[in-house]
């Protein structure tokens, strides 16, 4: 277990033998399987107005559009098709789908023997109790900073006591529950940073998705002076301590660090992650969810022979964490 300053320490200085002993921890805890997660980001329309997010409301630009049911359904069952076994309902928050909507949903992609992990952003006790028992298994709810000051300058009409307290709801309701960050902020400290990574451990979340901060442009922050590479070095860095501390949870390779270098995902397999989540939404609908410019979409076929590449097989399991301790 690190220390704040430990971790500060590491964050700060330009050594990256971080990564190999990342890498280690997570072949001797999650082994060399990849799972694959298919997302489907069945709606683009959000009421909330995220300073760097470009799905947000106050976002004119932004071509809107929503999944019929029938249509997440079927895309679900093409990822089923394609050897997933597990499907994630990613959206804006949008309260267009009522519970019952949902519930619906969530019923008959159970029917697929597949796992489910939503990721819709806050939402009420009883709603999150209702998706459980519908047959949902995960909940992705990011915190993004625990900075009080940052998380309130960013999210508008929102409150982190509220973020933090959706997420006790999901740990309570038998959930596995993941959250995670964005790297390289405006205002970020590396002190913060190690606050998230402290925070993760402290509620032994069970997935952590930790992505670089890339600006869009129809936001406030999309004028930031940001180095981009930095930032991804930096966000490979937040996963790699996150794994040594967290050994055995999930780890995403995300695509935001695929969209800011080439080889993104590869480097975030060889340290720490275990996860890649191919996008199997409509074809039509994949560039309209524009949270930051340029995000890639990837095809299954090419992301398995990625994960060859690096002498990694893809998982036949459903991919829920097997805790060590």
């Amino acid at each position: 277990m690190f220390s704040k300053e430990e971790i500060i320490k590491i964050l700060s200085s330009n050594d990256d033998s971080i990564l190999k002993t990342a890498d280690e921890i997570r072949k001797q805890y999650v082994g060399d399987s990849i799972h694959l997660r298919g997302l489907i980001e069945f709606s683009n329309y959000c009421n909330r107005t995220c300073y760097y997010c470009g799905l947000r409301y106050e976002n004119k630009n932004n071509q809107r559009y929503r999944l019929s049911p029938d249509e997440i359904i079927e895309s679900a069952k093409l990822g089923k098709k394609l050897g997933l076994k597990t499907i994630v309902l990613q959206s804006g928050e949008d309260h267009y789908y009522s519970t019952d909507i949902l519930c619906k949903i969530i019923e008959e992609i159970k029917k697929l023997d597949v796992a489910i992990t939503l990721s819709i952003g806050e939402k009420t006790y009883n709603e999150y109790k209702a998706y459980k028992d519908a047959g949902a298994d995960r909940y992705l709810l990011r915190i993004e900073t625990t900075d009080k000051e940052l998380y309130k300058k960013l999210h508008p009409n929102m409150s982190i006591d509220n973020r933090l307290e959706c997420l006790h709801n999901l740990k309570s309701l038998g959930y596995e529950t993941g959250t995670g960050c964005l790297v390289g902020l405006p205002e970020q400290t590396i002190e913060s940073l190690a606050d998230d990574i402290l925070f993760f451990k402290e509620i032994d979340a069970d997935m952590i998705g930790i992505g670089p901060f890339i600006p869009h442009p129809n936001t406030p922050l999309g004028n930031s002076n940001i180095n981009l590479n930095k930032n991804f070095d930096l966000s490979i860095k937040v996963m790699a301590l996150t794994r040594i501390l967290l050994k055995d949870i999930n780890i995403p390779a995300t695509t935001a660090m695929e969209t800011l270098n080439p080889n993104g995902q590869i480097i975030a397999l060889q340290s720490g992650a275990n996860v890649i989540m191919p996008n199997i939404t409509n074809d039509e609908c994949k560039d309209k969810y524009n949270i930051y410019p340029h995000k890639k979409n990837q095809i299954i076929s090419d992301t398995i022979n990625k994960i060859h590449s690096i002498n990694r097989t893809v998982s036949n399991e459903k991919g829920f964490r097997n805790k060590t301790s």
